[in-house]
């Protein structure tokens, strides 16, 4: 039998992973995963933490046989090829910009020494790229996408291959270090992380908030959401595992659930489909933008005065998680209060979430700045204090992240400036006036 190699990346699993099921249809697998200096120098604590305690996990379920080298893939890849004389080295297809061009240097390295490089599936249920309008064109509208991308299907998920023989090599001496150096410097308290703990997440949100998703999805102050979007961008869970269980359910959470997840494949194949949307907008309106340094470090740190937008940039900071209705409004904040062009915030973004995609978190921002897909209007500005009032209602979510409004009960948390007593505690004042800001913004865009 040859040995074959299996390169993980954004596929930290052993269940539904195809790629490991070709490595292990050709004989011995040695696992490696590989630290790029480029990719872990300039990460945020937290998703550096996160990938570490994922890591460890994934180490553990294959009983510490996972091989961790430092060093850049192509040179990487290569050498541990040929230390165990694999004749093929396996992956989960990349859609990413710098994943591609990643992989592109790997597979001549690897062709150079006479090794094979496989691609085998992805992290999506349907790979990008994939579909296509009737016209052949790649899709920039959600609503048709969506439609073809249910009617295309997928197969189901697979088990964890039974039997394999794993190749055992050293780490990196320095790895182990780096990981326990990580963990241990996280700025935020972690959830479980790997397989098993992906799964618990899934089966209680699935078995309780799944029947009532479509309205509490938009509730930060509830406990509505599966929580799985870190889980699903490490690729710890497979969004097909998840397809699989909603198969046999019924219902508008059900649906409202099946459609989130085809965002999330939407946004990785308009990214495909034109890589340098990554930082550029996708439909350009040609409008200027403000540069207010303080006015966006006020936006970074939680202290714009509005209550909302605030609590939801402290629980970034906190959990290295944000609620998605949130993420919108405090999006549209800084983009049409502070008239900052959207990478300012899109940065900001993956520097410290967890589940820090660059496909989902950058084409949402160019959503709701109205440079993306869908020909979103322009004109929509979220009010960052109706908002707050309509999906924080008793102003629960305000006052666990912004306590100097504890004080202020219900609805009078998300408007301190009404209340005699509503900045007894040193709350900020707000830093721009909506009213004005907006029709600032829809003067700019009218104007272009």
């Amino acid at each position: 039998m040859s040995t074959a190699l299996l390169w993980f990346r954004r596929d930290l699993r052993l269940r539904d992973h195809p790629a490991l099921h070709e490595a292990a249809g050709r004989g011995d697998v040695l696992p490696l995963f590989v630290i790029d200096p480029s990719l872990w120098k300039p990460s945020g604590g937290a998703k550096l933490a996160w990938l570490a305690a994922t890591l460890r996990s994934l180490d553990e379920s294959m009983d510490g046989r996972l091989v961790v080298r430092l060093g850049d893939p192509a040179e990487v890849v290569p050498r541990v090829a040929a230390e165990v004389a694999a004749d093929s080295v396996h992956v989960s297809r990349e859609n990413e910009p710098y994943g591609m061009a990643r992989d592109h240097r790997v597979v001549a390295a690897l062709r150079e020494a006479g090794v094979e490089g496989v691609a085998t599936g992805s992290p999506y249920a349907v790979d990008p790229g994939t579909l296509t309008t009737k016209g052949g064109t790649p899709f920039r509208v959600f609503t048709p996408f969506a439609r073809a991308w249910q009617e295309h299907g997928w197969p189901s998920a697979l088990p964890a291959p039974r039997g394999v023989r794993w190749v055992e090599a050293d780490s990196d001496g320095r790895v182990a270090a780096m990981i326990d150096r990580a963990i241990r410097e996280c700025p935020i308290e972690l959830p479980a992380a790997g397989e098993e703990a992906a799964r618990r997440r899934w089966e209680r949100f699935r078995d309780g908030p799944l029947q009532d998703y479509d309205g509490d999805r938009d509730r930060p102050d509830r406990d509505g959401t599966s929580r799985l979007s870190a889980d699903l961008h490490l690729g710890v869970l497979h969004p097909r595992q998840l397809l699989d269980d909603l198969d046999a359910r019924t219902g508008a959470g059900v649906e409202t659930y099946r459609t989130e997840l085809a965002w999330r494949e939407f946004y990785a194949d308009v990214l495909l489909a034109d890589p340098e949307s990554a930082w550029r907008d996708l439909r350009p309106l040609a409008i200027p933008y403000d540069e207010p340094e303080d006015a966006v470090q006020a936006w970074r740190e939680g202290r714009t005065g509005y209550p909302f937008v605030d609590a939801g940039m402290r629980q970034l900071l906190t959990e290295g998680w944000m609620h998605n209705r949130v993420r919108m409004v405090t999006a549209s904040f800084l983009t049409k209060d502070l008239h900052v062009w959207w990478p300012t915030g899109a940065q900001h973004f993956l520097d410290h979430l967890v589940d820090g995609d660059l496909a989902s978190n950058n084409h949402g921002w160019q959503w709701v700045a109205g440079t993306g897909t869908d020909a979103a209007p322009y004109f929509r500005v979220f009010n960052p204090v109706t908002q707050g009032q309509r999906f924080d209602p008793d102003g629960d979510y305000v006052r666990r992240w912004v306590p100097e409004l504890a004080h202020l009960p219900g609805k009078a948390a998300h408007e301190p400036w009404r209340h005699a007593d509503g900045y007894e505690h040193d709350y900020p004042r707000r830093i721009v006036d909506h009213a004005e800001e907006r029709k600032v913004a829809l003067e700019r865009y009218e104007s272009r």
